[in-house]
């Protein structure tokens, strides 16, 4: 189980979420031995004093939940984001832009943050498969692939699905073995978990950590 929760991202990103909250999320995340607690921006610096001298990470989000932002503030975002102490930063890509067969735009976009990122912070890439077609999601994997990326990720939770196993085999498939691949959105228990592990999955998304570890079946939407 423990191996596990090394590859949990415990989130709380929902607009309502307190300085309680944050506060929570990062001691079960010190307790569990999570990956990293993952936070809106605002939050980072919080995050990043309580978690100070232990080994998890504070991740944040970028261009989220939509991705519709230019590439200049999904850069700067991510400077200011470091800066406060994030080292693993989650970028939602152009999903229009993708949509539109505009590669160029998207992979830019990418590496934008990428760029911003080397160096600092690993860069994960959330591409949205819930709006994308098999060819698209694809697509977006093999961008993010060449735009330096270190992960792509399924997910921002807040679209209309998650993560699933046949998206993780898809996203695998395509990016091969030296790329993470984080499942997020709907992860709720361990079998799911061990599903997307089972899969390829090397990182895991979401604010059911605690749940996910003691076999409990939680109903977070996230």
């Amino acid at each position: 189980m423990s191996k596990i929760a090394n590859m949990i991202d415990h989130t709380a990103l929902k607009a309502d979420t307190t300085k309680e909250v944050i506060e929570k999320l990062c001691q079960e995340a010190k307790e569990y031995h999570f990956a990293s607690v993952c936070v809106n921006p605002t939050w980072v610096s919080l995050a990043a004093e309580h978690l100070k001298g232990t080994d998890v990470k504070v991740c944040t989000v970028i261009g989220f939940p939509l991705g519709a932002n230019t590439p200049e503030t999904k850069a700067f975002e991510t400077t200011n984001s470091i800066e406060n102490g994030a080292t693993e930063v989650d970028m939602v890509i152009n999903i229009g832009a993708l949509k539109d067969n505009n590669d160029e735009l998207v992979q830019r976009d990418i590496e934008a943050v990428v760029q911003a990122a080397t160096g600092k912070a690993l860069t994960k890439v959330i591409i949205e498969t819930s709006l994308l077609t098999e060819e698209e999601k694809v697509r977006a994997c093999e961008l993010a692939v060449k735009a330096g990326a270190d992960f792509v990720k399924t997910s921002t939770g807040f679209s209309t699905g998650g993560a699933t196993v046949e998206d993780i085999t898809l996203m695998r498939k395509t990016v091969g073995p030296d790329i993470g691949v984080k499942a997020s959105g709907g992860v709720r228990d361990t079998k799911g978990a061990e599903d997307l592990i089972q899969a390829g999955a090397t990182r895991i998304g979401a604010s059911s950590g605690v749940a996910i570890i003691k076999g409990e079946v939680s109903t977070s939407d996230y």
